[in-house]
């Protein structure tokens, strides 16, 4: 997993041991994207649809842009309350190649202030390696390798 940033944008690439139809309902089924990142969700994922994710202690609010399956998906993202990056402030987008019998998954997450970008940048590479786990294991089953609330990620999936 790398993360790199690149003129203040933040590109994450992944590759997941499942093919595309398997890792893209990970970025519009709420039951799926909490395996791997946040609490809660509320996804409608159709352009203009409502993207909000509860990770605890932060908020992410947005709405999609493009919704491609098994593709490509974008959504807008912001941080309600915040002066810097109000919701739908910023854009991510996922691009999901066929990899042999996996996936190459390419996140650019930009327009994120730059005092935003490093965090976001060792968010999205913690986050995409519990992504890799999810999909490439089956999912639901993979819930609770998620931190919860604050709590602190297991050691074995920092490696």
């Amino acid at each position: 997993m790398t993360a790199e940033i690149r003129h203040d944008v933040i590109v994450a690439t992944e590759r997941i041991e499942a093919p595309p139809e398997v890792v893209f309902p990970y970025f519009t089924d709420p039951a799926l994207i909490v395996t791997w990142i946040g609490d809660r969700a509320d996804l409608d994922p159709q352009a203009g649809g409502v993207f909000f994710l509860d990770m605890g202690q932060v908020t992410a609010r947005g709405t999609y842009i493009t919704v491609d399956p098994p593709h490509r998906v974008a959504f807008s993202w912001g941080i309600p309350g915040s002066g810097t990056l109000p919701p739908g402030g910023s854009t991510v987008e996922v691009v999901l190649t066929p990899d042999g019998d996996g996936t190459m998954v390419v996140l650019t997450h930009r327009g994120l202030p730059a005092a935003d970008i490093g965090t976001h940048r060792a968010g999205w590479e913690h986050r995409l390696g519990l992504l890799s786990l999810a999909a490439g294991l089956g999912g639901l089953a993979c819930s609770c390798l998620v931190p919860r609330n604050g709590d602190t990620p297991l050691s074995s999936l920092d490696a």
